[in-house]
């Protein structure tokens, strides 16, 4: 089950085989990074031993023996909750059961711990809370920035900590003049978590009352991947020159990895309206999720280089062009206006705002197929993100400034798959 956990460890031997680019180096589209990096080595220890005994009668001779270990692989913090292993297409199979209530702020994104600690962003009060293993809601960290509208604390990503280094929380936040990426050294223990100072990764994102993006993650490769609204300059989303509306692709550190699409450029695919959902499955392949405009949103297989259409095309309807690429599923945008997405075995789930259900695309199947699921039960859905065992969790967003709230709002509820 996957947005997909990754439990990401780069060593400096990693970097050096995917060849990136160091901090600073190529040329910067719109934004600017200031970077602090911290390489992990890999350091090996080898004994060896041999003894020989002699008797009158015996001779004893041993053989010799060599051990290996390698430090920095070694987890030192906590790290994204592993995924599930199932497979093949899959539904909800039960119904959804309550985890917490009262989550205030508009809560965004939901990144669940391998210590079992979640965090959960909350965009209008700028702050990181921490649903501590015992249940108990708390703030862990308060962002500086602006709140409100699209502004706040949006995507959550975690990198773990290996050989004695610090694990990396970063966030995608508005900033006085900004949206950017930062990171900050997860501090303390589960049910007392902490940040320490902040470090910017990426700066210069544009940002307007929506159509922000804001949703990352690290995919399989080690990469963070970072999406950004066009911030209602549609013709920001096919300037290459700009970091609007597109997937944008960088290091750890901020740096451009030396085998993206574009050279010397953080752009990994174009053409994006707003994106505020991606996902890897268990094969690596990329999914996004996507606002359309008056007509149709979409879901996405993002691949390196290409142009999704926008403001050229909305879904399947615009310019005919073969340099464009088709989404694989795509609703109404009373049905969906998707959120975010996790993938199961072959099947997307998505969370659905205006559409006030949740989404589950079976992406094996040609065309991709959508089933609704739990319409008007809970109302809008923010994400939707792995749990435990073969469960996801759900998170729900109507005191968002869109929606009606309910009693108990909002809620992160827990829902069978199978």
């Amino acid at each position: 089950m996957t947005r997909t956990p990754r439990r990401v460890v780069l060593t400096a031997a990693t970097l050096a085989v995917i060849g990136c680019v160091p901090d600073g180096g190529g040329a910067d589209p719109v934004g600017s990074t200031t970077t602090s990096t911290t390489s992990a080595s890999t350091t090996s220890t080898t004994s060896s031993t041999t003894t020989s005994t002699t008797t009158t009668s015996t001779t004893t001779t041993s053989t010799s023996t060599s051990t290996t270990t390698t430090i920095a692989t070694v987890p030192t913090g906590p790290g994204e909750a592993a995924p599930s292993s199932l497979t093949g297409a899959v539904i909800p199979t039960g119904p959804l059961a309550e985890l917490t209530s009262g989550i205030g702020g508009a809560p965004w994104d939901v990144l669940r711990l391998d210590t079992g600690s979640t965090l959960i962003s909350q965009r209008d009060r700028g702050v990181i809370a921490e649903l501590t293993p015992a249940g108990t809601l708390r703030d862990m960290a308060t962002l500086p920035g602006p709140t409100g509208g699209g502004s706040g604390v949006l995507g959550l990503a975690v990198l773990q900590g290996t050989g004695g280094t610090p694990s990396y929380l970063y966030a995608f936040h508005t900033a006085t003049d900004d949206n950017r990426v930062e990171r900050a050294p997860i501090t303390g223990t589960p049910g007392s978590y902490g940040l320490g100072p902040l470090q910017p990764i990426l700066t210069g994102l544009p940002k307007g009352s929506f159509h922000g993006g804001g949703r990352i993650g690290f995919g399989p490769d080690g990469m963070l991947y970072v999406a950004s609204g066009d911030a209602f300059v549609s013709s920001n989303a096919q300037d290459l020159g700009s970091n609007a509306g597109k997937i944008l692709r960088i290091t750890p550190t901020g740096a451009v990895p030396a085998d993206n699409p574009f050279p010397g450029s953080r752009v990994w695919s174009y053409g994006h309206r707003n994106i505020e959902g991606i996902g890897w499955g268990a094969d690596g392949r990329m999914w996004a999720s996507e606002f359309g405009e008056d007509a149709t949103d979409e879901l996405n297989l993002i691949q390196p280089g290409r142009n999704y259409g926008w403001p050229l095309r909305e879904g399947t309807t615009g310019v005919s062009d073969p340099g464009l690429t088709d989404p694989v599923a795509t609703w109404t945008v009373a049905e969906a206006s998707p959120a975010g997405i996790t993938v199961v075995g072959d099947t997307v789930f998505v969370a659905a705002l205006r559409g006030r259900r949740l989404l589950a695309v079976d992406v094996s199947a040609s065309p991709a197929t959508t089933t609704s699921h739990f319409v008007n039960t809970v109302g809008r859905i923010r994400d939707v993100t792995p749990g435990p065992g073969s469960t996801i969790w759900v998170l729900t967003s109507n005191s968002d400034g869109f929606g009606t709230p309910q009693a108990g709002d909002e809620r992160l509820l827990s829902v069978p798959v199978g």
